[in-house]
């Protein structure tokens, strides 16, 4: 017969042990084919607003990779994962018949957005988490492409039918395209060179 202090040893045996309390910032599962930051520090953020360019800094509207690209010419937009992630699979397969080209993606989705039920009642908190997104502002580069020698006709076509999915009017840039703070075009004027060489020295007054 079995004691009532081996039946306890047993039990403690064949118990599951304690849980511990998870610290830290989360953690998700990102797979291969998808947009999403590798970790946060809080799952529920505020919706927040399209940020609007009004200070003098023209960060973010010029070509910093590539030899093409697309940058936002009307108003600023909230973008998904899942619509930078297929202009950018879009983009790939238009150039693979180009060996060695890159796709540069300027923008990435790290903002989670939560939504709640249809015909829910206020209150209960804050919806679930549904999708990562961007908030961008106009004047912003999205895409480039580059890495080896593309055609003109062939970058334009390809960025073109990438700009058809996108919820913004967008417009195609090249390495001399001038940066934009919001919807102005900022043209340098050139400064013609001064041969130093050439110029007349003024003689100096006679110190006494």
């Amino acid at each position: 017969m079995f004691s009532l202090s081996s039946a306890l040893s047993q039990l403690r045996l064949h118990a599951s042990p304690p849980r511990q309390a998870v610290s830290g910032p989360l953690t998700f599962v990102r797979h291969r084919s998808q947009l999403s930051p590798r970790k946060v520090k809080w799952v529920k953020r505020q919706k927040g607003t399209i940020p609007i360019p009004i200070g003098g800094s023209t960060r973010g509207t010029t070509l910093a990779f590539g030899e093409w690209g697309i940058r936002i010419k009307g108003n600023g937009a909230r973008f998904t994962g899942k619509q930078l992630e297929t202009v950018s699979e879009l983009i790939k397969r238009k150039l693979k018949v180009v060996k060695g080209a890159k796709v540069y993606l300027r923008i990435f989705p790290d903002v989670p957005v939560c939504i709640k039920g249809n015909e829910t009642r206020m209150g209960k908190g804050k919806g679930t988490f549904e999708f990562w997104s961007t908030r961008v502002p106009t004047g912003r580069v999205l895409f480039e492409i580059g890495g080896s020698p593309i055609r003109e006709e062939l970058a334009r076509d390809t960025l073109k039918q990438a700009a058809n999915k996108l919820p913004v009017l967008t417009e195609f840039i090249n390495r001399r395209s001038p940066p934009r703070l919001g919807g102005i075009e900022i043209i340098t004027p050139d400064v013609p060179d001064v041969d130093v060489s050439q110029t007349v020295e003024t003689p100096q007054p006679a110190v006494i």
